[in-house]
């Protein structure tokens, strides 16, 4: 998160909020919450199907509850999990994706080479299962997002120095993404299949995609590289994203303006919408060396950025699609449900500190049996932004153009102004401005949405509301959604605050947790999150060294007894933030992306923090992804 962003244009926010104490306190308390929900809390959603077809709902005999040692609070330079388990490395930076990949050698990178090797900072992780091989070994495809590159600790000898076009080529295959088949030996480890057809990269730097949806075309998406409006080259800054039932993967946008450089023209038409999305933010040295990354020259070009990419995992020569009728943010992520009417709902973060909390249905139906009419279900619905009310109410407002103040008067002058411009959108719409919403993911066991608001320092006392009960909140909270019986298609729904993030024992932090939570189990700035095949949650964080502890993975109770507790699992070395979480459909086997290793102040290629996970003096920290199993096969997490 660039700490210079803008905050927002909300009026709301500019002109502050009333404190509404009372009405905060009564939506935090859990006997609130039973008596005004009652049984609609648990109710089961058995026409449900999350991303994956083989994830329907949970039979009656898995397990709910959590039981393993938690391991210990601490920051070191390796990783820890809970004993009972074991975490081996599955992929790393630089690994090979097919069989012609040249050897790794961090001395000697090269785009080319990068092209063909896993890419840097791993953050989300899809899996869609295969059939068995022959001989009854499991596989499945792996898709992982790349975010972005670390420059300090991915390049060698750079000093103070500009880099070099070569440099940045690097960096630029370095973001994306990657789909790899993998495969489940006899003694349950897992390794990657290179003679895979399914295998590609996916970069900024080559990968030529497709605009589709009610954007496509615009006169504000073409360029002098594409005056049609409708290809472009790459994606990048893919934070986390989601899986569809179709067997497509959901690539999401995140921070785009900081790979913009340059200066926009006085005047210009683009200089409102270009600076409420932070742009440009100048963190890379891309605008020297490609005119397309420097708005000066292509003022258009990051309105092309920001969107969910929609990749056909199955046909590796296939053009990914940039969906635009999901809006135009910084996606966090984008986790899909096929609601019981058959319609998609997909739930989005806009991760930036007063922004938004998003969902799409779609115009048309998920067919089950026809995996081709699916395919372009995500080009055509309702966007939609909430409003968190104090009496605990979610309303899903429409950001559709002449409904309401979207229209010609207000700067609006078609739905693909309206989606490129989702943010001022939202702000005229009046929705909630939440401390930076991340992952939004649905669990199909309950109908319930759970909400990951990682952390907001520059809230102030007169912008607290009840959904963002704290000012200078630097640890976050998570909110739990109900949608009313199960229907996520819906435009009304109720919410509730999982936990107050922080430690509970110190009186300033104003956590809220149940009164069993451990020493361990309380955490600080929740990220990513998953829905194990038992329904239960599990939660990655990102910040949680301000807490004085490692970030990692928590299990943490959303029902019963230990509603609100957590038990920590798994802990990232020194540097790293913890990543993708994603669950085998059998919940015996986790996969985690361990991004960023090392990054810490001042540290570099030459000397960093840790040298995780080779820990070889020739070697540079290196992202990976991780596969943790039980000792002995079973259920994570029983």
């Amino acid at each position: 998160m660039d700490e210079t962003e803008n905050l927002t244009s909300n009026p709301r926010m500019q002109q502050g909020a009333v404190t509404i104490g009372d009405l905060i306190d009564a939506r935090l308390s859990r006997r609130g919450f039973m008596v005004g929900l009652g049984a609609a809390a648990v109710v089961p959603v058995a026409a449900c199907v999350p991303g994956s077809e083989d994830a329907v709902e949970a039979p009656a005999d898995v397990v709910k509850t959590f039981d393993f040692p938690e391991i210990a609070r601490g920051i070191d330079d390796t990783h820890h999990v809970a004993e009972g388990y074991r975490a081996d490395l599955l992929i790393r930076w630089g690994d090979p994706v097919f069989e012609d990949a040249p050897a790794f050698d961090p001395m000697a990178q090269s785009a080319a080479a990068q092209e063909r090797q896993f890419g840097y900072n791993n953050d989300f992780i899809g899996f869609w299962p295969l059939e068995d091989t022959a001989d009854g070994r499991v596989r499945g495809l792996l898709c992982v997002n790349h975010e972005y590159t670390s420059t300090p600790l991915m390049l060698p000898g750079l000093g103070e120095r500009a880099l070099t076009q070569d440099e940045c080529e690097i960096e630029l295959a370095g973001h994306g993404g990657t789909i790899i088949e993998i495969e489940q030996r006899a003694d349950g480890l897992w390794n990657t299949v290179l003679s895979s057809p399914y295998n590609r990269r996916i970069t900024t730097l080559s990968t030529a995609m497709e605009i589709t949806g009610p954007a496509a075309g615009h006169p504000r998406m073409q360029t002098g590289e594409d005056p049609s409006g409708r290809q472009v080259i790459g994606t990048m800054n893919n934070c986390a994203g989601g899986m569809t039932a179709w067997g497509t993967y959901l690539m999401a946008e995140e921070n785009i303006n900081g790979n913009f450089g340059g200066e926009l023209p006085e005047g210009h038409p683009e200089t409102q919408n270009h600076e409420r999305y932070g742009v440009p933010g100048g963190w890379y040295q891309w605008s020297e060396h490609f005119d397309r990354f420097n708005v000066g020259r292509e003022p258009n070009e990051p309105n092309r950025f920001g969107w969910i990419v929609e990749v056909d995992i199955l046909d590796p020569t296939s053009t990914p699609k940039k969906r635009t009728a999901l809006g135009r943010f910084k996606h966090e992520g984008a986790e899909s449900i096929i609601a019981p009417s058959g319609h998609v709902v997909v739930y989005m973060g806009d991760d930036q500190r007063f922004d938004y909390v998003y969902k799409f249905v779609s115009a048309g139906t998920y067919d089950p049996d026809d995996r081709l009419s699916n395919m372009d279900l995500l080009d055509e619905g309702t966007l939609y932004v909430a409003r968190f009310d104090a009496d605990g109410t979610v309303a899903w407002l429409p950001l559709t153009f002449g409904e309401g103040p979207l229209t010609e008067e207000n700067g609006f002058s078609s739905q693909a102004d309206v989606l490129i411009e989702a943010r001022r959108a939202g702000d005229v719409l009046g929705a909630t401005p939440m401390d930076r919403p991340e992952d939004v993911e649905p669990n199909p066991t309950n109908g319930r949405v759970y909400v990951m608001l990682t952390n907001n320092n520059r809230r102030t006392e007169e912008q607290v509301d009840a959904a963002n009960p704290r000012a200078n909140n630097t640890v976050g909270q998570i909110i739990e959604i109900i949608e009313p019986d199960g229907d996520f298609t819906a435009t009304q729904s109720t919410w509730e605050i999982l936990v107050r993030c922080g430690d509970p024992s110190d009186p300033e932090a104003g956590a809220v947790w149940n009164s069993a939570t451990s020493e361990n189990g309380w955490f600080g700035s929740p990220d990513n999150c998953a829905i194990d095949p038992s329904g239960r949650l599990w939660v990655s964080t990102d910040g949680n060294p301000t807490t004085g502890g490692a970030d990692g993975l928590w299990a943490l109770a959303t029902d019963g007894e230990e509603r609100g507790t957590g038990r920590a699992f798994f802990r990232t070395p020194i540097g790293a933030e913890l990543c993708g979480p994603r669950f085998a459909p059998d919940g015996a086997s986790l996969f985690l992306a361990v991004q960023h290793p090392g990054s810490t102040d001042g540290s570099t290629f030459e000397n960093p923090s840790t040298r995780w996970p080779d820990f070889s003096d020739s070697m540079p920290p290196r992202p990976s992804v991780m596969v943790v199993r039980k000792n002995g096969g079973g259920t994570i997490g029983s």
